[in-house]
């Protein structure tokens, strides 16, 4: 495993483990799974050195907080759990009565990381970050993390909190790969940490998908997964492939590798099953040259998806048949 150094928090598994399917309904998991398969994905987590967790209070509303906690038992304390903050009325004594709740899900006397999920778009974060501010005094929570910021409004956040926020969990992969332009820099220059989620966007950086074998079920409505996309995608894929052929790996794991291997980038990918955990993992034991990392970079870079206008256009004129 490797890790990175982030002032606040200590040493951090470059590959984590994001806990959303852990008690919500909408990945089909029922009781069974939270005593079963996620206690047994955690376990293996911890011994292949996977000491990040990524969870939320509105994941399966709580339950994720609670299985995740049951499940690290008494390593719990060992490891560098996040949970975030839903800014709905996110006024400080909303914001200390939620996090005191999550901790208590948690089974934690102090939540290593406490991120805000969203940017609120009404509320300012100068009126939000005294109540993060607070419960880093009183030891609720260790550090301060936003989640789906913009560079601009990530150093707003820095000043209203009058100390660093340490991380920003974006929608980051190959085939998002905006967060290089900006956030990325700004990481390895003040020593903080992005969070990469859908690190493998859902699948297709599997490099299964094309526009003869398109998903069905609910990536059918995701963009990326358009005729159009799938087809402008390709030429990353197989630079992907070309990749993974020189490395002995699969296109996902380079796929990840490459994040990770991207100056103050952690990626925080789902595991549904001890296998795609290990699955996962492994990446961390891949080492891109130079070569490989510009290739790759180059080519997330040439990826260019229709607008979801357009890929809505097409979709209905793909169902009518012209």
């Amino acid at each position: 495993m490797k890790f990175l150094d982030v002032d606040g928090l200590g040493p951090v598994s470059r590959i984590g483990l994001g806990t959303w399917q852990f008690g919500s309904k909408e990945w089909g998991y029922g009781d069974d799974y939270a005593v079963g398969a996620a206690r047994d994905i955690v376990a293996r987590a911890r011994a292949l050195g996977v000491t990040l967790f990524d969870t939320a209070e509105v994941y399966g509303f709580g339950k994720s907080e609670r299985i995740l906690g049951e499940a690290l038992g008494d390593e719990r304390a060992d490891v560098v759990v996040a949970s975030k903050v839903f800014p709905v009325a996110p006024f400080p004594p909303v914001v200390r009565r939620r996090a005191r709740a999550s901790a208590e899900r948690l089974q934690l006397a102090t939540i290593p990381l406490y991120q805000i999920h969203q940017a609120n778009p009404v509320v300012p974060d100068s009126v939000i970050m005294p109540g993060m501010r607070s419960l880093l005094d009183d030891g609720v929570i260790g550090a301060v993390g936003v989640s789906n910021y913009s560079l601009d409004r990530w150093r707003k956040a820095d000043a209203a909190l009058g100390r660093p926020v340490i991380s920003n969990q974006v929608h980051f992969s190959l085939a998002h790969p905006g967060p290089l332009d900006d956030l990325v820099p700004f990481a390895e220059r003040e020593n903080r940490m992005v969070m990469a989620y859908s690190p493998l966007a859902q699948g297709l950086l599997g490099g299964k998908y094309g526009p003869d074998n398109r998903p069905g079920g609910v990536r059918a409505t995701n963009p990326l997964f358009g005729t159009e996309n799938l087809k402008r995608v390709e030429p990353l894929l197989n630079t992907l492939r070309d990749v993974a052929k020189e490395l002995d790996a699969k296109p996902a794991q380079v796929a990840l590798a490459w994040l990770i291997s991207l100056p103050g980038v952690v990626a925080i990918p789902g595991a549904s099953s001890v296998e795609q955990l290990e699955f996962n993992v492994a990446a961390a034991d891949l080492d891109l040259s130079a070569e490989n990392r510009d290739a790759l970079t180059a080519a997330a870079r040439a990826f260019r998806p229709v607008s979801i206008a357009r890929f809505a256009v097409d979709a209905v004129r793909e169902k009518l048949g012209r």
